[in-house]
């Protein structure tokens, strides 16, 4: 944000009376702040190139028992904020702060797509190289970005994936250009900001893919394994499955199956290890289990792609629920609790 406009936040208001006092005074005061609310501060400062002085005018006058040493500065910036927190906190924490305040701003330089329509983002992004493309979805929400991944060919997809999975830090000056010429295509104003963060990698990719309809995730996946066997096992390794339900806490298993149509569930158990079956039926009540033999025993054959569906829907569920934290999922050999 170059430019400051009111109504006032108090994070703004609290970096236009820092940004106007004697730094040594300022580093008093912020020493006073929490690590949370000196990250907010900081990236106001940071963001707060020029401020209009009839605006940082009305911010100090609420601040009147402060002295106001010398003229208004209408200036922001990183040097400002590097010295204040290096003032504030000593060089060592002020790195740590400055680091993730820019990793927090990363992801906003591509807010402006957060309300554009999948298939308008496609279309900004038609004849873009596979690393562009990869740039920009790794930098918005993994709903989203899913959705815009779907939609692409399944040559492109491949592409953009393996992109992903394979991308390291991206500089600022990277991040700028490619989010300015979007925003230009786009007919968004938005203020570039600076940003550095490790925005790729598998992780960033087995997010997207979670919140893939099920043939998507499939295509990926098989894309991935002709074109790179070891990525592709990588990932799968770090993807939910259906089976997964077993390395859930008991209360966790029972949240997830609260909201599972028995009709559905008994297609999903059809062929699963005795395991799954065993965590799914110990955490039914005695009604649901009576309920869920009632299904099974009136299945019949079922075509695989019919359980596969089923069982995509169940995982989808676990994804929602771990995604908002209101379950937790031991992955692979991640430790135990330890008491």
């Amino acid at each position: 944000m170059n430019e400051l406009k009111a109504p006032l936040s108090g994070a703004q208001k609290a970096a236009i009376v820092l940004m106007n006092m004697d730094q040594q005074r300022a580093a008093q005061v912020m020493k006073q702040f929490s690590e949370e609310e000196a990250d907010e501060i900081t990236a106001e400062i940071l963001r707060l190139r020029r401020v209009d002085p009839a605006i940082a005018e009305k911010a100090i006058s609420e601040f009147h028992d402060l002295t106001v040493r010398g003229g208004m500065s209408t200036r922001g910036g990183r040097d400002i904020a590097v010295g204040l927190l290096e003032a504030s906190f000593g060089a060592e924490k002020a790195t740590g702060v400055l680091n993730r305040v820019a990793s927090s701003m990363a992801g906003k330089q591509f807010e402006f797509l957060d309300a554009v329509e999948p298939g308008q983002v496609q279309m900004l992004l038609t004849g873009e190289l596979p690393q562009t493309s990869a740039l920009v979805l790794a930098h918005l929400r993994p709903d989203h970005a899913s959705r815009i991944l779907a939609g692409l060919d399944e040559t492109a997809r491949a592409d953009v994936a393996h992109a992903i999975a394979t991308m390291g830090s991206a500089s600022p000056d990277a991040v700028r250009v490619v989010a300015d010429t979007l925003k230009q295509r786009a007919g968004a104003v938005v203020g570039s900001r600076d940003s550095s963060d490790v925005v790729g990698g598998v992780q960033p990719l087995v997010d997207i893919i979670n919140r893939a309809d099920a043939s998507t995730e499939k295509a990926l996946l098989e894309a991935l394994e002709r074109r790179n066997p070891e990525l592709a096992e990588e990932v799968r390794s770090r993807m939910l499955t259906f089976a997964d339900i077993v390395k859930l806490e008991d209360r966790d298993v029972q949240q997830v199956l609260r909201g599972i149509d028995a009709a559905m569930l008994a297609v999903a158990m059809k062929g699963a290890t005795e395991q799954v079956i065993e965590t799914i039926t110990t955490n039914l009540s005695e009604r649901n289990r009576e309920i869920l033999a009632d299904e099974i025993r009136v299945l019949g054959p079922v075509r695989l792609s019919q359980v596969e569906d089923a069982r995509a829907e169940i995982v989808r569920a676990i994804r929602d629920l771990e995604a908002t934290g209101a379950i937790t999922v031991q992955r692979n050999d991640e430790d135990a609790y330890v008491e």
